[in-house]
């Protein structure tokens, strides 16, 4: 089933996250319903606050740029309670970030390029790894989610400023996009 991408404003996607014990009722059927929103909707990761449950899950799903990085050829993966347990901030990439939920908002981001992760698979199996290149990027702004925060907040104040009309617009419903949306609720 295609859920709804709640939009900025939405208060979830401001709350932290909670981790889900390993009996979350129909875990593999939300999991699947976040992969087939993801596909409905062209992106490439998706965690569970942008579509309305504050809870520790993400999808990603790279092969859809496999034709320029082959590396990611096949990879389609749900990270059930991540967290990122260190940043090494010895080396950085500034690269332009989108999201779902700021639709026609695109802005140069700053993130390490490796971390160490924990998580849970879909068969519940724990890994502890570390991650770097691209996906570390898309595995950094994807758990931003989880944690309330979203990847405007990670541009400089003069930026933000200068994007302030864009992100009101989405708060008062005034955005297009071609997939299902939740916007505020008004009035």
């Amino acid at each position: 089933m295609i859920l709804p991408i709640y939009i900025y404003g939405q208060p979830v996607l401001r709350k932290v996250a909670e981790d889900i014990p390993t009996d979350y009722p129909e875990l593999k059927q939300f999991i699947a319903d976040m992969y087939e929103t993801l596909d409905q909707s062209e992106g490439i990761g998706l965690a569970a606050p942008q579509v309305g449950r504050a809870v520790r899950v993400v999808v990603i799903d790279l092969n859809v740029l496999s034709e320029d990085m082959p590396e990611y050829k096949g990879f389609r993966h749900a990270f059930i309670n991540p967290h990122i347990v260190e940043y090494d901030d010895t080396k950085t990439d500034s690269s332009e970030e989108g999201c779902l939920s700021l639709p026609a908002i695109h802005e140069k981001v700053t993130r390490p390029t490796r971390i160490h992760v924990q998580w849970l698979d879909e068969d519940l199996q724990a890994h502890d790894e570390w991650i770097d290149g691209y996906l570390a990027r898309v595995m950094q702004h994807e758990f931003d989610h989880l944690d309330g925060k979203m990847f405007i907040d990670r541009v400089s104040p003069l930026r933000r400023q200068l994007i302030k009309s864009k992100l009101k617009a989405l708060t008062q419903g005034r955005y297009r996009c071609g997939y299902k949306t939740k916007p505020v609720k008004r009035g």
